[in-house]
C-alpha cells in the first residue's frame, strides 16, 4: 500500500445471501468510484490488513450503495469485511474544476473571518441536501462547533496551499 490512499466509502454490512455489501460512499463521486470494473482496496484500519477488489455492479438505494464485489459470492465471504474502508490511490483521483475540492483538501483547514479572526478548524464534512457543510471545531475557549453552509455568500476564499478558507459569517451562524 505505497503512496497516499483515500477513504471513499464504508462498508456498513451485508446484503442478501449473495454476497452484496451495504457501502456508505465518502466522496462526491459516488458514481464514479462505484462503477462496474473499479479497483479499490478494502483496509481493516484496526489491524492495517488490505485487500484489492473489483466490482462488479453497484446501485444507490437510501443514501447507501449496494455492491458487489468480484469473487465474493456468498453472505459468509463477505461477512467479516463490515467496517472496512474502501480507498483509491492517490493516482486514480480525477481532475476536478476551479472551486471544486476533494475533501482530504478541506479537512484541517484554518477558518479565518473576512476581518482577520480565526474561527478554529474544518474537521468534517457533512452533504444534508442542497449544499454541503463544513463543521468547524472550534478553541475550547469558544465555545461548541460551527456549521458553516459551503454557499457563496458564506465561504469568500479557499486557499489550499495555504489550508486556509476565508469566510463571511452571516447572522445567526455563531
Amino acid at each position: 500500500m505505497s503512496g497516499k490512499w483515500y477513504t471513499v466509502g464504508k462498508i456498513v454490512n451485508t446484503h442478501g445471501i449473495r454476497g452484496d455489501v451495504k457501502v456508505l460512499p465518502q466522496t462526491d463521486f459516488a458514481d464514479q468510484r462505484f462503477a462496474s470494473g473499479s479497483k479499490l482496496l478494502m483496509v481493516n484500519e484496526e489491524n492495517g490488513e488490505s485487500r484489492e477488489v473489483k466490482i462488479v455492479s453497484s446501485r444507490e438505494q437510501k443514501n447507501v450503495y449496494l455492491i458487489k464485489l468480484d469473487g465474493f459470492n456468498n453472505i459468509n465471504d463477505v461477512e467479516k469485511y463490515k467496517g472496512w474502508l474502501l480507498k483509491i490511490s492517490e493516482t486514480e483521483q480525477g481532475e476536478l474544476e476551479d472551486g471544486q475540492y476533494y475533501y482530504h483538501q478541506i479537512i484541517g483547514c484554518a477558518v479565518v473571518t473576512e476581518d482577520g479572526e480565526e474561527l478554529g478548524a474544518i474537521s468534517e464534512i457533512l452533504s444534508p441536501g442542497a449544499n454541503d457543510v463544513w463543521v468547524v471545531d472550534r478553541p475550547k475557549s469558544k465555545g461548541k462547533q460551527l456549521l458553516l453552509p459551503v454557499i457563496d455568500e458564506v465561504v469568500l476564499d479557499v486557499n489550499i496551499t495555504d489550508k486556509r478558507v476565508t469566510v463571511r459569517l452571516m447572522e445567526g451562524l455563531i
